[in-house]
């Protein structure tokens, strides 16, 4: 999964939103540097990766892509299933997109002492140029895939992989929407068997 749904499936307490980011930029065992329910969020991050990577609906998606593309394939596949989570989104949260993620970067920006620099640039860049509400736009996705092939160790035409993604859009959505649904169900249990955090502050 990628940042927005990552930020949808923290649920609505601004610090497991905010550990839902940080999970793509902190690395390594939760040692209590941060506050309880920004680590919760964090773990929230992994389990859903984890869960995401066996889901039986995102291995039939990551087939698709065909064998060539076996080992990138997860990467543009999260980047596409932001694609289809924004332009689906009023099926999933009842605030517009523009308005969810603009109350997660103005309360992240009051837990700036718990964010590290690489989360803070990239929160910055977001908010800035509108880039979640912008995944609804293919030519943003599109871009995106070229920046982020671009930052691997070895770079990658990732972007060559768009036209797989368009051609198979229909069946696409329909293990996106099997996907997602047993992720929302997941994160709410787990949240839910976590416990209850206070927020430290709205």
């Amino acid at each position: 999964m990628n940042y927005l749904a990552h930020l949808l499936l923290s649920g609505p307490d601004p610090d497991w939103q905010l550990g839902g980011l940080l999970g793509d930029f902190v690395k390594g065992p939760m040692k209590g540097e941060r506050p309880q329910a920004i680590e919760d969020g964090i773990r929230l991050h992994r389990r859903i990766d984890l869960l995401s990577d066996q889901h039986p609906a995102y291995l039939n998606a990551l087939t698709r892509l065909g064998p060539q593309w076996r080992r990138l394939g997860g990467i543009a596949l999260d980047i596409w299933f932001d694609h289809l989570l924004a332009n689906d989104w009023q099926n999933w949260h009842s605030q517009s997109l523009e308005t969810f993620t603009d109350r997660c970067w103005s309360n992240f920006r009051k837990r700036q002492q718990w964010i590290p620099e690489n989360a803070r640039a990239f929160i910055h860049r977001a908010e800035q140029f509108k880039l979640l509400p912008g995944y609804r736009d293919v030519a943003i996705i599109q871009r995106t895939l070229e920046r982020v092939g671009l930052r691997l160790r070895r770079p990658q035409p990732l972007a060559d992989m768009l036209p797989l993604l368009l051609a198979d859009q229909a069946a696409l959505e329909h293990d996106f929407q099997q996907l997602f649904s047993d992720l929302t169900h997941q994160a709410e249990q787990f949240r839910l068997e976590t416990g209850p955090r206070k927020p430290s502050g709205q």
